[in-house]
């Protein structure tokens, strides 16, 4: 074969090529043997690892898989930070972002919209620059670290109606709102001229709209436990530093849907400027406050349009819906208006121009996941049993009354009563035992992921924290039992993002993590521990506990897939006088910096 006579150049040239190939392929060879054999390939490997799970998200069955190999032990991964400049106080579900694009009416954009699940990039939520362990519970009813939550349009705005103001390293409260501008403790004072404010007759408040939550944190001092929900507004946070106060509160929006409440189970409802329409959509919103409104209850609504400026025919249609609800007009002060729910259905909705009717017996009005509202009213027939304001045992003495709702389980006072005993052991031996901070001020917001009666929450009542029952969505419907014993709490799925800011709680605390994330029909996950982890990991503060009791197991695993979220967990042995199958793990949330 003849040679081909290359001019000098491309020889050049040729030549050149196939030393870069060269070098590339025996330069690939030294890297393999670099990760194999030397320490470099863990610091590589290290570096990669959260490019690995992030890039899972793409491929839904990546994802799986990656979850499925931590919790199992086959891969030993520490999930990365998400990017600090977009996730320091990321809500899933909230996202405005996101929920920007939906619709405007009845403010369904600004409820609850959960991505999928495997659009979620698996990465850990970092503290602000300059976080710090929030201030201790009762001094963070008052004051809390400027830089936990560097945010100051609220002191900006509403720093001269008292909401809060900013004082060198922190925020201050002084306890005001719009419409209590001196303060809470004196407007509380003054609707104790009209409404049982103690003496146990109220225990249960929902606040709508509640800003910073100074109404519920100073209602607290009547022994009344408080609700507080705002939706995330343009005011920045305001369910975020009700939560750094330690004052219970959720974020919601009453849009289209029903809040996560049972029926009959706040003793009072208060709004403060709260600007919901009441009457608006057919009354729709004031037959949801008529839902979660206990028999007997009270109602108050304080601003626009109780005898407001040009709201004329507002104020006179909210006068018509209660009239036509039979509520009891207790008192007009300024402006603020007081009703009194009727404690029997002592009438049917007279005649309106809102064509108010009431609903079927078909209706289970504590049906609220995800459920559309209602343009009936909840019959009070539809719930048996003595849960009235006046039947009802007043606090304390209902924590541990019999339950007097008879549509709670089959021989519920049994099990109730079985429930309430073991807890109370339970909780001795996790004080007493596990070296868990219960009891202590460092220890003020408590999650219960997997509530039933809410006996975890009945066992703390001595101690300074207040409880977020939450009650599963696909299991039996107790919350209305935590609710008449004088406790809160929500119904919730957990294979989606909880409704609250992150770094909202001191301690999370699970039985039976895995039935939390079953398919009750199939048996089978639909989602995963790993999944879940990252979520609890967004809600809880740095150096906070979780405590997860369930099966040897599952527990095992469990401690995997914590050390995946930089957790350090324990394994303890259960209480001594437990007959169960059960192993307690105690993890605790480092605190890193991204």
């Amino acid at each position: 074969m003849p040679h081909l006579n290359l001019p000098a150049s491309k020889r050049v040239r040729q030549w050149r090529v196939l030393d870069l190939i060269s070098a590339a392929f025996f330069g690939l060879v030294f890297l393999f043997f670099m990760l194999v054999f030397t320490p470099a390939g863990d610091s590589l490997a290290a570096s990669g690892r959260q490019t690995l799970l992030l890039s899972a998200s793409a491929d839904p069955r990546q994802r799986l898989h990656v979850a499925a190999a931590i919790e199992a032990g086959q891969q030993s991964r520490v999930i990365d930070a998400c990017p600090a400049d977009t996730a320091a106080d990321h809500m899933p579900c909230e996202d405005p972002r996101l929920n920007s694009q939906l619709s405007r009416e009845m403010n369904y954009y600004r409820e609850r919209h959960c991505p999928p699940l495997e659009t979620s990039p698996l990465c850990l939520v970092p503290p602000p620059k300059g976080y710090k362990v929030p201030v201790q519970w009762p001094e963070s009813l008052h004051k809390i670290w400027h830089s936990n939550m560097p945010y100051n349009k609220i002191a900006d705005r509403k720093g001269h109606q008292g909401w809060m103001k900013l004082d060198g390293p922190h925020f201050i409260f002084p306890g005001g709102g719009t419409m209590f501008p001196d303060g809470a403790e004196q407007y509380i004072e003054k609707l104790g001229q009209y409404i049982p404010m103690n003496g146990g007759i109220l225990r249960t408040a929902l606040d709508m709209g509640c800003g910073v939550a100074s109404f519920g944190g100073y209602l607290l001092a009547q022994n009344i436990l408080t609700m507080s929900f705002a939706p995330r507004d343009s005011h920045k946070s305001q369910i975020q530093f009700a939560l750094e106060r330690g004052v219970p509160a959720f974020v919601a929006m009453l849009g289209t849907r029903r809040l996560p409440f049972p029926a009959f189970g706040f003793d009072l409802v208060h709004c403060s400027r709260c600007l919901i329409p009441f009457t608006a959509y057919n009354a729709s919103y004031f037959i949801e406050v008529d839902r979660l409104l206990r028999p007997g209850g009270y109602l108050v609504i304080s601003g626009p349009p109780v005898q407001w400026p040009k709201q004329d025919k507002e104020w006179s249609d909210l006068q018509a819906v209660a009239r036509a609800l039979c509520y009891e007009l207790i008192a007009v002060d300024g402006n603020t208006v007081i009703w009194k729910k009727p404690a029997v259905e002592m009438c049917l909705p007279n005649q309106n121009e809102f064509g108010l009717d009431l609903c079927d017996d078909s209706d289970d009005p504590s049906f609220a996941w995800y459920f559309k509202l209602k343009k009936c009213i909840t019959r009070m027939s539809s719930v048996k049993g003595e849960y009235a304001i006046g039947t009802i045992p007043k606090w304390p003495e209902r924590l541990t009354a019999s339950l007097p709702r008879s549509t709670v389980l089959k021989n519920g006072a049994d099990v109730y009563e079985a429930d309430t005993k073991r807890w109370v052991r339970r909780v001795a031996h996790y004080k007493n035992s596990l070296k868990i901070k219960l009891g202590t001020p460092a220890v003020r917001n408590v999650m219960d992921m997997n509530a039933f009666f809410g006996g975890f929450a009945a066992a703390l009542n001595s101690d300074p924290v207040w409880v977020m029952n939450v009650v599963p969505s696909h299991k039996p419907i107790t919350l209305d039992a935590i609710f008449d014993r004088g406790l809160i709490g929500v119904y919730h799925d957990w294979c989606e993002p909880f409704s609250t800011y992150p770094r909202t709680y001191d301690l999370i605390h699970a039985t039976s993590i895995e039935s939390l994330i079953k398919d009750p029909a199939s048996g089978r996950n639909r989602c995963s521990l790993l999944d879940l982890m990252v979520e609890l990991d967004r809600i809880l503060r740095p150096e906070g506990t979780v405590v997860v009791r369930d099966t040897p197991e599952v527990i095992e695993k469990v401690a995997r897939v914590v050390r995946a979220v930089r957790w350090k967990p324990t394994i303890y042995n259960k209480e001594p006088e437990s007959h169960g199958r059960e192993k307690i793990l105690v993890a605790t949330k480092t605190f890193w910096k991204s």
